[in-house]
């Protein structure tokens, strides 16, 4: 009698072995990363960026290379993805780290100023994304002016200075120890536009603040000029958006959007009506440490 051996099961193939990691890879992962750190560079921009940004959402070998790259380079990928490229924030310790501090020195050399300029930089971002929805939704456009922050603050100040008043609390320290005026007191005591004789606006009135803080973010690819329209209109980008995320769990936010001085009525919470009348200019930006 002829014994038959059922042999099918050598028929079913392993799962083949992942390909060994090439140079090739580790050069255009690399290439992905860099990509991610250059301002105003979208993949809809670059053939090259866009099918690197493909290849790493398609391949999960390509994608843990890179994302490794970029942690030994002190970055945190927040975001892979066609509307932003690789969108990458700088760790504390990273070469990359765009720090406040660091601006904020660059921007003035007295301390009074360069916590005007923090301030700034906390008040845009709180008029672009007014409500926690407009951060989730990443088909949302935020739009702030430059005059629209400085009276923002300065409603915000008013209405700071009430509750000290309330509470009893609105005391007026010694003149020559700024340090110890409340936030709202600082700003509220700086001119607003200071202007020159050729009607320049003055870099330290509250409104030439803005204006550098605003152009700071421009130069990162966060925010894009719109027009000259109240001293200067401008919207954010996607990069943008994905760094006010990890601001937004921040004290200094949450109470800055709880005075409740953000106009959201229509539920588009756009400051200004939103503008779809010509394509978007590509957005991207350098890595921003959170303020």
């Amino acid at each position: 009698m002829t014994t038959h051996h059922d042999t099918s099961w050598a028929a079913e193939t392993e799962p083949a072995a992942p390909a060994p990691i090439t140079p090739a890879d580790v050069a255009d992962a690399a290439r992905l990363v860099s990509f991610g750190l250059q301002a105003k560079l979208l993949p809809a921009r670059d053939a090259e960026y866009a099918e690197l940004v493909r290849r790493h959402r398609e391949d999960p070998p390509f994608a843990r290379l890179a994302d490794a790259i970029a942690t030994g380079m002190g970055l945190v990928v927040l975001e892979v993805s066609p509307r932003a490229g690789m969108a990458v924030a700088a760790a504390e310790d990273s070469l990359f780290a765009v720090r406040m501090g660091d601006y904020s020195r660059r921007a003035a050399s007295e301390s009074t100023d360069r916590f005007l300029h923090g301030l700034a930089h906390l008040a845009v971002a709180a008029m672009a994304f007014p409500r926690p929805e407009d951060l989730a939704d990443d088909g949302y456009l935020g739009r702030i002016t430059v005059n629209g922050v400085d009276s923002f603050v300065r409603q915000a100040c008013r209405r700071l200075e009430e509750q000290a008043d309330a509470d009893g609390a609105n005391t007026d320290p010694a003149t020559d120890a700024p340090g110890l005026e409340a936030a709202w007191r600082v700003w509220a005591r700086r001119t607003a536009t200071g202007a020159t004789k050729d009607a320049r606006r003055l870099s330290g009135s509250t409104i030439g603040i803005v204006a550098k803080a605003v152009m700071f973010l421009v130069d990162s690819g966060f925010l894009q000029k719109v027009s000259d329209d109240a001293g200067g209109t401008y919207r954010t980008t996607a990069r943008y958006q994905l760094q006010v995320r990890d601001l937004a769990g921040s004290a200094a936010m949450a109470e800055l959007l709880d005075l409740g001085i953000v106009p959201v009525s229509d539920g588009t919470a756009s400051l200004l009506p939103p503008d779809t009348s010509d394509e978007l200019v590509a957005d991207a930006g350098l890595p921003f440490h959170s303020l």
